[in-house]
């Protein structure tokens, strides 16, 4: 009977229906296995669909989940979708449609998407930021933010975009550029609710001590934070932050940042340590998150400051550091961090519930009332002047004090969609509960979260944001942890074919639906692991990709119970044992692509060697695979005789001495010369034998064997 083909939509098709319809995945609260909460970093629903970067993240993380389920772990594996903020509002405004509209379209394509990638996510956790039962807690959190002095408002010199119309954190300005659209910035005075995350940047720091992060992703937590020990020195009525306060005899002008409108050029102050007057200077170089703002300039001992001195022909004076210098300022300790500016002057985000009166000043929305849902407006445009579109609605911004009675308005700012990506990864674990952020058994069982994935542009500013709610809510009792995560990791970027990154315009963009329609999602799921090391970036490779799709058709063709004998060889056994090990530790290690290959190093010699393959290693190979490949895979064990998934089979055990053994290179010798190397294992020198290489130079003549175990085989002739 001739073999069936493989139809990877039909199966595709079958499985993604059966799965979602048995909710195979489902995270178990409190259970007595050993919980594993791996977590991704939810989408952005600002566009039509998910691309190939979301399914390399995403797929390398879902195989580990799929592992851990097989290793007997309670995996919580969940989604949901950071539906607020500009990058949602951007695309509405592109698209000429209301944000809540594209919203919740993007949604179900995203959606649809990673079902038929067989993501195994917990759908029944699912979560979308710009529901009100959602923000309901986002608010929530702010106003016991204000209740403890850590939300406060004032009018502070923001970053304007022109282009985006919309204020930004100094978080998301780069080198004076909007980091979204990369048009310039200009600076302006706003009022602006911000929070306190200065409060807690020691523990931001010290804590970096107890969590897995890798070493690149703490060292920008480091640097943002940047922490410093000095003293502040004052020049008149400037107070200077310097690490070298034994250069202040050096000190012939003082430098301040460029865009501070407080101090100018022209006024001239004391150096206290040598009574002279010397000159203000306002200076590019000088920037106002360092420090005070402001530089004594020692035109001797820094390049900077010399450069600039020889500019503007101020005085250089040669002298040598003098620890006595010390005395003339005060110990003090500066950061680059400064309080998270916080509020939008835009529509599509969380309403700040803030109640302003001008008898009683800021009032929280009682907590009872909440959430303050966002009203529908036609007009959601950012406007000119910075000023949100909420003040327009009269109706909904006039409300009652809640404190005196008395006439009042709503706070017509929104929330930074920073707000709600805060702190998403506890809702999943109780997303239905309606009277807590979350069940404080739940957030027990299941917190830090053990393994958080994303990308590296997230690692500083969503990063440390979160930790900082976080630690705030731990200090209110809300969570049982002091870190959010264990573990966090980060994947490279995908480029296109071309080498660079993908654009509609330069017509590089791969369409990961296109590659499901023709190859399937175990092959772009694959083939996104195989493409590289998971932290670098890698460039997209056509000919790879249909060569992980042929290969995966010749895992269909030699998986056919038909034509499996019961028992394999010991030499088959100790490959499967090296595979299944190799995928164990490969996985664990994010060494994703070598999983891959050690998989196609496999197949190749199961192509060559039928006959020691039987069925109990075949078996064992669908299971390895299973994590890597999930639709294939579970059609193939159907067709194997079984009933229940194997997603849900306990992962292939093995001998790990037999796995360490295949590792080991055996030299293959014929009269003291090399002719081959082999992989050790307990049928070498059979297979060396038959090697072709050997054959060749043995010529039929009769030989004697001498082994050395582990290392060489050497064939002697004996005629």
């Amino acid at each position: 009977m001739a073999e069936e083909k493989y139809d990877h939509k039909a199966v595709e098709l079958k499985w993604a229906e059966k799965w979602q319809k048995t909710k195979l995945y489902r995270a178990i609260d409190g259970s007595k296995k050993k919980k594993s909460y791996i977590l991704i970093e939810f989408p952005y629903p600002s566009g039509e669909r998910l691309h190939v970067g979301h399914a390399r993240s995403y797929s390398c993380l879902d195989a580990v989940a799929r592992k851990r389920r097989m290793q007997g772990e309670n995996v919580l594996f969940p989604i949901g979708w950071d539906a607020f903020g500009l990058p949602a509002e951007n695309y509405a405004i592109k698209t000429g449609i209301h944000p809540a509209i594209t919203t919740a379209k993007n949604i179900a394509n995203a959606k649809a998407q990673a079902i038929s990638w067989g993501l195994s996510f917990d759908w029944s956790r699912e979560i979308n930021t710009s529901d009100p039962k959602y923000y309901k807690w986002t608010q929530w959190i702010f106003v016991q933010l204000f209740k403890h002095d850590l939300a406060y408002k004032a009018e502070i010199p923001v970053n304007w975009c022109s282009s985006c119309k919309i204020n930004l954190a100094n978080e998301e300005v780069i080198d004076c550029n909007c980091e979204r659209c990369g048009t310039q910035t200009e600076r302006r005075m706003q009022n602006q609710w911000l929070l306190r995350i200065t409060k807690y940047a020691d523990r931001l720091l010290a804590d970096l001590e107890t969590v897995d992060y890798r070493q690149d992703i703490k060292r920008q937590q480091i640097n943002w934070i940047g922490r410093k020990e000095g003293m502040i020195i004052t020049f008149g009525d400037i107070e200077v932050f310097t690490t070298r306060p034994d250069t202040l005899a050096g000190a012939t002008f003082v430098a301040v940042a460029s865009d501070d409108e407080e101090r100018f050029t022209g006024q001239m102050v004391m150096n206290p340590a040598t009574g002279e007057k010397i000159p203000v200077w306002k200076a590019n170089y000088v920037l106002d998150s360092y420090g005070t703002g402001a530089v004594m300039g020692v035109p001797a001992y820094d390049e900077r400051d010399r450069e600039f001195a020889l500019k503007h022909k101020i005085k250089i004076i040669e002298m040598e550091p003098d620890e006595s210098m010390k005395k003339y300022g005060v110990s003090a300790v500066t950061y680059h961090l400064r309080d998270w500016v916080f509020s939008r002057q835009h529509y599509w985000g969380d309403p700040i519930p803030m109640i302003y009166c001008d008898k009683c000043n800021w009032q929280p929305v009682p907590e009872d009332q909440l959430p303050v849902k966002l009203p529908e407006i036609a007009k959601y445009q950012p406007t000119d002047t910075g000023e949100s579109p909420l003040a327009k609605i009269k109706t909904w911004v006039k409300i009652a004090c809640p404190e005196c009675g008395g006439p009042a308005r709503r706070e017509t700012d929104t929330m930074p969609n920073w707000a709600g990506s805060s702190w998403y990864y506890l809702r999943y674990i109780d997303p239905k509960n309606t009277e807590k952020l979350a069940d404080p058994g739940k957030l027990k069982y299941w917190l830090p979260v053990d393994w958080y994935n994303g990308g590296m542009e997230h690692t500083t500013l969503h990063l440390l944001y979160s930790r900082f709610w976080h630690k705030f809510l731990f200090d209110l009792g809300a969570v049982p942890t002091a870190e959010p995560y264990a573990k966090r990791t980060s994947h490279g970027v995908v480029l296109g074919p071309d080498g660079k990154r993908m654009s509609k315009s330069r017509g590089n963009v791969i369409n990961p639906d296109e590659i499901v329609k023709k190859y399937g999602a175990d092959t772009l799921r694959m083939y996104e692991m195989f493409m590289g090391p998971f932290d670098q970036m890698v460039v997209w490779n056509q000919a790879t990709m249909e060569g992980t799709y042929r290969f995966l058709k010749r895992v269909w063709d030699l998986t056919q119970g038909s034509r499996l004998k019961a028992q394999s060889s010991n030499g088959a056994k100790a490959r499967v044992a090296k595979l299944v090990s190799k995928i164990d530790n490969d996985l664990q290690a994010m060494k994703f692509n070598t999983a891959v290959s050690a998989a196609m190093e496999m197949i190749n010699w199961w192509k060559e060697n039928k006959d020691e393959m039987g069925r109990d290693m075949a078996e064992d190979v669908v299971k390895a695979l299973a994590p890597l490949a999930p639709f294939i895979t579970e059609e193939l064990w159907e067709k194997l005789g079984h009933k229940d998934s194997v997603h849900v089979q306990a992962w292939p055990k093995y001998d790990s001495k037999l796995a360490a053994d295949e590792r080991k290179i055996i030299v293959v010798q014929v009269n003291g010369r090399v002719r081959d190397r082999l992989e050790a294992g307990p049928d070498v020198e059979q297979r060396a034998v038959q090697s072709d290489k050997v054959k060749k130079y043995l010529g039929g003549a009769k030989y004697r064997a001498i082994y050395v175990p582990g290392k060489i085989i050497n064939f002697v002739c004996l005629t």
